[in-house]
C-alpha cells in the first residue's frame, strides 16, 4: 500500500501539479471569454490543457535529470532521487501528452491541437535548450505561459487573429518572467554551481531585486490593458483590479527597496503575484459571464 501511495506522489511530482493546473486554468479563462457554453467544454478543455502540461513537464524533468542531481532544490525530483526510473518518466510523459492533445483535438480541432504541440515543442526544444546557454532563456520561454488562454480562446470558438487574445497572452507572458525570477533570488547560486548560465552571475543580489520588481511593475501595467480592450467591463471589476494592482506594486516596491531579503519573503512575493495573475484570471472570466447573463436578461 505505502509503495502504491509513493508511486503515486512520485508522479504527481513529475506532474508539478500547481504549474499544470494553473496553465489549466488560463485555458478555462480564455475559453470563458469567448464561448457562452462552459459545461461541458470548459472541463474537456481544462483536463486536455492539464494532462499536456503534466506530460510536458515530466518530459522537462526526464531532460533535466543530470542537471536536477546537482542541486539542492531539484535533487529529490523523482527521477534524480530514485523514486523512479528516467524510462518509467519518458514513457509517461509521452502517455500524458498523447492523452492532452487528443483532448485538445476533441474540443478545439486541428487549432487547438496545433497550438499544443506548439507548445510542447517551444517548452521542452526551445526552452529548454536555451537555459544551458543564455541567463535569459525565460524571456522567450515565457512564450509557453502565453499559449494556454490561446487554446482556450480557440476552443471557445474565438478568431486567433482577434486583438484581444493577443493582450490576453501578452499578459501572461509578463507574469511568467518575474515568477521565474523571484525564485531566482533564492536559488541562482544553485544553477550556477550546476553549470547554469544564471541571472545571479550578472547582476548583485540588490541588482536582481530591482530587475524582478521592475518585471512586477510591468506585469501589473499590462494587465490593465484587460479594460482597455474591453475583457472587464464593469467598474466594480476595473475597480477590484486597482486594488489588487496596488497591492501586488507595493510587493515590488518591497522587493527593490529591501537591502537584505530572506528566502522566506521571496517566497512570499513569488506566492503573491501568482495570487494575483489567478485573481485576474478569475476576473475577466467572472466578469464575462456576469455580462452575458445581463445581456441575454
Amino acid at each position: 500500500m505505502r509503495k502504491a501511495e509513493g508511486m503515486i506522489l512520485s508522479y504527481l511530482d513529475l506532474c508539478k501539479t500547481k504549474i499544470s493546473f494553473f496553465s489549466a486554468l488560463s485555458a478555462a479563462a480564455g475559453f470563458s471569454l469567448t464561448s457562452a457554453k462552459l459545461i461541458p467544454g470548459i472541463l474537456v478543455l481544462t483536463a486536455g490543457v492539464f494532462l499536456l502540461a503534466c506530460g510536458s513537464s515530466s518530459l522537462n524533468q526526464y531532460q533535466e535529470r543530470g542537471t536536477d542531481a546537482l542541486m539542492e532544490r531539484t535533487k529529490k525530483r523523482p527521477i534524480p532521487s530514485g523514486r523512479t526510473t528516467s524510462f518509467n518518466a519518458l514513457y509517461f510523459s509521452i502517455a500524458m501528452m498523447i492523452a492532452g492533445l487528443f483532448a485538445l483535438y476533441l474540443t478545439g480541432g486541428v487549432s487547438a491541437l496545433f497550438l499544443g504541440v506548439f507548445a510542447v515543442a517551444w517548452y521542452n526544444g526551445v526552452y529548454t535548450y536555451l537555459k544551458r546557454k543564455t541567463a535569459f532563456a525565460v524571456i522567450p520561454g515565457a512564450v509557453v505561459g502565453a499559449i494556454p488562454p490561446a487554446i482556450g480562446w480557440v476552443t471557445g470558438g474565438g478568431a486567433l487573429l482577434d486583438p484581444k487574445l493577443a493582450i490576453l497572452c501578452f499578459v501572461f507572458f509578463m507574469w511568467q518572467v518575474p515568477h521565474f525570477w523571484v525564485l531566482l533570488l533564492n536559488y541562482g547560486a544553485e544553477y550556477e554551481e550546476a553549470g547554469l548560465p544564471s541571472l545571479s552571475g550578472i547582476f548583485s543580489r540588490i541588482q536582481l531585486q530591482r530587475v524582478a520588481s521592475s518585471w512586477i511593475f510591468a506585469m501589473v501595467a499590462s494587465c490593465f490593458l484587460t479594460v482597455l480592450y474591453g475583457m472587464v467591463h464593469s467598474r466594480l471589476g476595473a475597480l477590484a483590479l486597482v486594488i489588487a494592482s496596488l497591492w501586488s506594486v507595493w510587493q515590488g516596491i518591497a522587493l527593490s527597496l529591501a537591502a537584505d531579503v530572506s528566502e522566506r519573503h521571496n517566497h512570499l512575493v513569488f506566492r503573491r503575484i501568482n495570487y494575483y495573475m489567478l485573481f485576474v484570471m478569475s476576473l475577466v472570466s467572472f466578469d464575462r459571464l456576469t455580462y452575458t447573463l445581463i445581456n441575454m436578461g
